[in-house]
């Protein structure tokens, strides 16, 4: 887990891809990596969770959102099961799903926001 250089990131501007395993804005930012968001968002206790892909930028964790996908939290979670449902459920179906909106083109972002193609 490597936080990269602006002048990196300013260079490859909405080209570097990232995988979060929350539904950023929550359980996100600095620090907010491995099992560390799963306990939090048991913790507090919420019913969803989920995954985000979204390009990088200077801010962790802050670039414009591509796809998002829910996963239900279920009773009996621990943080360790429910990383495990999240990559299965979210990661892993949205990650390959942003690579390939990207390399087909159908991806604008616009003020920090992005737009699908059809």
């Amino acid at each position: 887990m490597t936080i990269l250089g602006k002048q990196f990131i300013s260079a490859f501007e909405n080209r570097i891809i990232n995988i979060h395993p929350s539904l950023i804005p929550s359980f996100c930012g600095e620090g907010y990596y491995g099992l560390r968001v799963h306990e939090e968002a048991l913790k507090r206790g919420v019913k969803v969770t989920g995954a985000t892909a979204h390009f990088v930028n200077e801010v962790c964790d802050g670039g414009p959102i591509i796809i998002q996908k829910a996963v239900e939290i279920q009773n009996g979670d621990t943080p360790e099961i429910l990383q495990k449902r999240v990559m299965e459920q979210a990661e892993w179906k949205i990650l390959p799903k942003a690579v390939s909106l990207f390399c087909e083109d159908k991806i604008i972002v616009k003020d920090n926001k992005t737009e699908i193609l059809d």
